[in-house]
């Protein structure tokens, strides 16, 4: 666990981290593409958030997974915990407005918290990373417990560039040939395709499931679903108290 600073190390996983040779032009392409695009739509989707729960300086809030990057496109300055396992790597320092702490944790199990020990619970795109149904349902227990709200998002199967592989269609991909593609990656990018083999895709009914008290909504882009966020506001009686 790291001390509480607004300047910290901050753990920022990218996609360009598993490619660094110009033979891997496809992927130096689609990562590029995602820079130009991911801001604009990552600002929406935490504009959203802001509206949600109509944020107070220092709401505290344990992010599951996540990076710095994203909470520097919300103005309110926030008590951010970022959870992320060991084998994240801390890349560079970042300079935030927000009070941040960075916690080494799986977030299936994140027994040192107590009930409603924070004010909201937020996760970007991780729900899909932890390891199939059984983990995803601890990861939402966790998700639910550890606050009275929270905002928790995963992609889409039907937008039509998955958006871990960049691939057009991946999901509908018959199963043998996905995997001959990852016997290949595993040879040339293997740190890559661990992550690739690793992610799931959950559908919307399943995504609810998980959250049977939530609030569900679609993202869309052209009319197509793009992600599903659920979200859950508390009752004032409820919140956390400080």
């Amino acid at each position: 666990m790291t001390g509480r600073n607004h300047t910290v190390k901050a753990d920022l996983p990218h996609f360009g981290d598993y490619v660094s040779s110009l033979k891997y032009l496809r992927l130096k392409l689609y990562q590029k593409g995602l820079a130009f695009l991911q801001p604009a739509m990552r600002g929406r989707r935490m504009a959203r958030f802001e509206e949600i729960f109509a944020l107070r300086p220092g709401t505290r809030i344990i992010d599951l997974g996540g990076t710095s990057e994203i909470w520097n496109l919300v103005k309110t300055p926030l008590d951010i915990t970022i959870v992320n396992l060991p084998s994240v790597k801390t890349m560079k320092s970042v300079s935030s407005h927000h009070q941040l702490t960075l916690v080494e944790g799986d977030a299936t199990q994140l027994g040192d918290y107590g009930d409603n020990s924070f004010d909201i619970v937020f996760s970007n795109s991780v729900i899909e990373h932890v390891g199939g149904e059984a983990n995803e349902r601890k990861f939402a227990g966790e998700a639910r417990r550890l606050a009275p709200s929270y905002f928790v998002q995963t992609p889409s199967i039907y937008f039509p560039i998955e958006a871990h592989t960049g691939i057009p269609l991946w999901w509908a991909i018959p199963r043998f040939v996905r995997g001959r593609l990852n016997r290949r990656w595993e040879r040339i990018l293997p740190d890559w395709n661990k992550m690739v083999v690793g992610t799931t895709v959950i559908s919307r009914r399943q995504f609810q499931t998980y959250f049977p008290d939530g609030t569900m909504r679609t993202e869309r882009v052209m009319g197509i679903p793009k992600s599903y966020y659920v979200y859950r506001v508390a009752a004032p009686s409820t919140a956390a108290m400080p």
